[in-house]
């Protein structure tokens, strides 16, 4: 069985095997989850500042290995075929893609001052709104949407794409789809200025740690400020992104009639990926467990946009097996906006049909 152990970076020993990424202020990843130290990476480590990482003990068991697709009878795989209804439009990147706007990303990180910083900010929003109406995307598949295992990012990527999709359903123009793009891929851009070693901390942050990455808004809003070239309600958005509907957010504590509604879809959008990502400091959450989170947060986040979100994200794509509370395995064959949670699924024994939104029969049936 794997655990993992946190470990101050002074006592930790070559062939021990780190269980977190080490990244810098760009993003880039300088040491890979599961890289087995040596006397070099741990002296880096000290330079960095990390003060300590979690190492990784133990073997995969066989339940960490990937499992084979269950083998159905021919009878019901017809019957699915017959059945199933496609999932909405949903957002696709090609490969080209991915790669230029990871490019593109790192380019911004790392030199906020550069005199073509808007132009490529503008060149990377191009892209992702290319991918939308290219497939006139209503929708994303959160498990497809990745960019690359380099957290800031796939975050600043995944938080742009989601924003607009949930800004497209919300009813914003255009213009103002492409816009908050922008301000999602910038949400994060104070974050160039902290410093590694409380970017890269595992354990839990210190007030004062935690006071200094709560700058990251004000020090983003900073580098954004003077480019002209750029809308107020993208400086807001990227100002405002953590601020609450019940005014304990921050950076001023503001309630929800004077929060801009840039920053009010970039904060689901950001909460929820940042939830569903690994990062030094903790494990990922399943994507259902962080939608049941964010459809708690009434009182802190605006439910309008609460439920543009629930209705533009695909947890349970068509074709996907899941296992129900009542010992069957099933494949989804439809998904409604209105029930995120609770897709149509068939029974891959019993041929049976769940509709686990709106068939009152189910309601004591979930998805484990």
């Amino acid at each position: 069985m794997v655990k993992r152990r946190y470990m101050a970076t002074r006592i930790v020993k070559p062939g021990m095997v780190i269980d977190q990424a080490i990244i810098d202020r760009a993003g880039r990843v300088l040491i890979a989850r599961k890289t087995e130290l040596d006397d070099y990476l741990i002296e880096a480590l000290m330079k960095m500042g990390v003060p300590g990482i979690y190492i990784r003990e133990g073997e995969e068991e066989d339940e960490d290995i990937e499992k084979e697709e269950p083998v159905i009878n021919e009878a019901i795989q017809k019957q699915y075929e017959q059945i199933k209804v496609a999932d909405r439009a949903k957002v696709r990147l090609t490969e080209s893609v991915r790669k230029r706007v990871a490019e593109g990303v790192q380019y911004l990180y790392q030199d906020t001052n550069s005199a073509s910083f808007v132009s490529e900010t503008r060149n990377i929003t191009n892209d992702l709104m290319k991918a939308i109406t290219d497939n006139d995307a209503i929708a994303v598949d959160i498990s497809a949407l990745k960019i690359s295992d380099e957290y800031t990012f796939k975050h600043s990527v995944d938080v742009a794409t989601m924003s607009m999709i949930v800004a497209k359903r919300y009813g914003f123009t255009k213009e103002q789809v492409y816009e908050i793009g922008i301000a999602g891929l910038l949400h994060d851009i104070g974050k160039s200025q902290i410093p590694n070693e409380v970017l890269n901390k595992a354990g839990k942050l210190t007030d004062e740690e935690f006071a200094l990455m709560k700058q990251h808004t004000l020090l983003g809003f900073r580098i954004l400020k003077e480019k002209k070239e750029l809308s107020e309600d993208i400086k807001m958005g990227v100002l405002q992104h953590h601020e609450k509907t019940n005014g304990r957010g921050y950076p001023m504590g503001i309630e929800d009639d004077r929060i801009n509604p840039f920053a009010k879809i970039i904060s689901v959008v950001d909460i929820y990926d940042a939830l569903v990502t690994e990062r030094p400091y903790k494990k990922p959450f399943s994507p259902r467990d962080a939608v049941e989170m964010i459809m708690s947060m009434t009182g802190e986040l605006d439910i309008n946009v609460m439920r543009c979100f629930l209705e533009s994200v695909i947890l349970y794509p068509v074709g996907t097996d899941v296992p129900l509370s009542n010992g069957e395995m099933a494949r989804v064959i439809e998904n409604s906006p209105h029930y995120v949670l609770r897709p149509k699924v068939l029974g891959l024994t019993s041929g049976k049909v769940y509709d686990l939104g709106t068939d009152i029969s189910c309601a004591n049936i979930i998805i484990l």
